[in-house]
């Protein structure tokens, strides 16, 4: 029988989050209803399966501001009860948090995925910033540690971030998201161009400055090499200004194509030679998490180039699935960019390994299995201990199926 479980997120949902609405939809056993304070512009979720505190003009922002101050939500609380989910589970630490009220009051098991910043960003710089679940993902971090009955880091880096953040070891465990590899999938009709692909927010931690940087060397060995950035984000101007300085563009040879739809990312992906994602850490101590993206291209058979940071190398492996560098080396980034240009032989091997790679260990409906079975041990701990959410798992082993 399927069971109801919430998808915890205060903002449903941004563009650059389609792993959680993916990761939702490949769940068989369960049914998951997403559950937040507002809707924002980016991801529709299924409209039959989301439930937002402001979903009126007046009422609805009184109702998410009384709820974020004070822990309560009447309206909210009703609808899930009647759901009768068996968990929560909130994605981002800094939902997480937020979500603490609403897991002690219904008696739930609560679980959490960090993603990347939720679990590197140094702590005074949260405690500094504008967003209440930014700093309540420090001042509630020991509520959260005591409620959370599993915390899912979603690579090995972030799980030692956590464990140096003062989680337990015994709650924390390592689950890959995955990915669709029966929409990303190699197109070989689809003839590809001397075309370098970027997709990504314009943010510090994804390393697009140097991207640029390394282009201007590339094309002096590759002259009919070009550049695409899908994306948005705060550094776009900055960036397109950078380009301009390098005489690179903005234009045809560097191109800024702002956001694309799933679709079109992947059109972008199989017209493409090399994907590029030059990830650094930000000065904030921010860095990726284990970018989809990148899981994403390596799928589409794209021979791939990023570099030694975070995540990145528990799904590249340096010389048989793609190529990695040291951050913020703009040279190591030129010379591997310019290799698989000119290098077919290369191409064709890397990608023809990275995608076995990829079917094997990020299949979405295999991790979703995997995911499963983490919610099963979970509610049957819940079950047996009596207490809800109040009862945090003692043994990660016993809820980690591998």
């Amino acid at each position: 029988m399927t069971r109801n479980i919430v998808i915890y997120h205060e903002d449903l949902l941004a563009y650059s989050e389609t792993f959680i609405l993916n990761q939702g939809e490949a769940l068989r056993q369960f049914r998951p209803y997403y559950v937040g304070t507002r809707r924002v512009d980016g991801i529709p979720t299924p409209p039959e399966r989301t439930i937002v505190l402001n979903d009126r003009p007046l009422t609805g922002r009184l109702a998410e501001l009384w709820y974020k101050a004070t822990g309560l939500a009447p309206h909210l609380d009703r609808r899930l009860r009647e759901l009768r989910p068996g968990l929560i589970h909130a994605h981002f630490g800094s939902n997480g948090v937020m979500a603490l009220p609403l897991v002690r009051r219904l008696r739930l098991p609560l679980i959490v995925t960090f993603h990347g910043f939720d679990a590197t960003t140094r702590d005074e710089l949260l405690l500094a910033s504008d967003s209440l679940r930014n700093r309540r993902l420090v001042t509630r971090r020991p509520q959260l540690i005591a409620s959370g009955a599993l915390l899912i880091a979603v690579s090995e880096h972030i799980r030692r971030q956590l464990l140096d953040r003062g989680y337990p070891p015994h709650r924390v465990v390592t689950h890959y998201n995955g990915i669709d590899t029966r929409a990303f999938t190699p197109a070989p009709e689809m003839p590809r161009e001397n075309l370098v692909l970027f997709v990504g927010r314009f943010v510090e931690k994804k390393g697009t400055e140097y991207l640029l940087r390394a282009m201007r060397a590339v094309r002096e060995r590759v002259p009919d090499a070009r550049l695409v950035l899908v994306g948005d984000g705060p550094l776009r101007g900055e960036l397109e200004g950078l380009a301009r300085e390098l005489g690179l563009g903005p234009g045809p040879d560097v191109r800024f194509v702002g956001r694309q739809t799933p679709q079109e990312v992947r059109a972008w992906m199989a017209a493409a030679r090399v994907f590029c994602l030059p990830s650094v850490t930000a000065r904030s101590g921010d860095t990726e998490g284990l970018p989809t993206v990148l899981l994403e291209a390596l799928a589409m058979g794209v021979p791939t180039v990023t570099t030694r940071s975070a995540g990145n190398p528990e799904a590249v492996t340096d010389g048989e699935t793609g190529l990695v560098v040291p951050e913020r080396d703009a040279a190591g980034l030129a010379h591997a960019l310019t290799r698989l240009l000119l290098d077919p032989a290369l191409r064709g091997s890397l990608s023809a390994a990275a995608l076995n790679d990829v079917r094997a260990r990020f299949d979405a409906g295999q991790q979703a299995r995997g995911l499963e079975a983490l919610y099963i041990r979970a509610v049957e701990r819940a079950a047996s201990a009596g207490e809800g959410a109040q009862r945090p798992a003692r043994d990660a082993e016993a809820l980690d199926p591998t």
